[in-house]
């Protein structure tokens, strides 16, 4: 049996996060119990890097991921509590969903910290599993799936195709 973990990689800021959301927002109109997260980036007039929102599938809450640490802030603007929080809200979602969305594959993950563990939990259970990774963090993920994951065209045909496969495989 092959692995049911899947990713998407497009590029440009804030494509994988936007595309994941119409996915997931399809999913669930084929009545396909979701759990996982998908971001929201909300433009600000006064900065230069947008505010991060994740909601936690399949119904919130919505959750402030970003720091402000004010426009001229360099490095990291995750706040990892509200991350924590996501985590223990997909937890909670996990045993009763019939797929997994993780919005990106980013640092904490690639570290093995925030949703990481879930990611690998939902595979062993046998939940089709559709990750947002970004090129940079692209090595990590294929350390991380030991390079097990199907890699999907950015399309949405191609990505629902594969997404209803492995649920229709699991009804099987």
């Amino acid at each position: 049996m092959t692995m049911k973990l899947a990713c998407i990689s497009l590029p440009g800021r804030g494509a994988n996060d936007r595309f994941l959301a119409g996915i997931a927002t399809a999913l669930q109109d084929d009545g396909i119990r979701l759990c996982g997260t998908v971001q929201s980036n909300i433009e600000r007039t006064d900065r230069a890097k947008c505010d991060m929102d994740i909601m936690v599938l399949p119904d919130g809450p919505v959750l402030r991921i970003s720091e402000d640490r004010g426009d001229l802030a360099r490095g990291c603007r995750l706040d990892a509590d509200a991350l924590e929080t996501a985590v223990i809200g997909v937890a909670a979602a996990l045993p009763h969903a019939q797929m997994m969305i993780v919005n990106k594959f980013g640092k904490q993950e690639c570290e093995g910290r925030g949703l990481a563990t879930l990611i690998a939990d939902a595979v062993e259970r046998g939940i089709p599993v559709l990750v947002g990774v970004n090129g940079l963090n692209l090595p990590a993920f294929r350390a991380f799936t030991g390079g097990a994951e199907t890699a999907l065209p950015p399309e949405t045909d191609a990505v629902l195709t594969w997404c209803r496969r492995q649920l229709a495989e699991i009804a099987a």
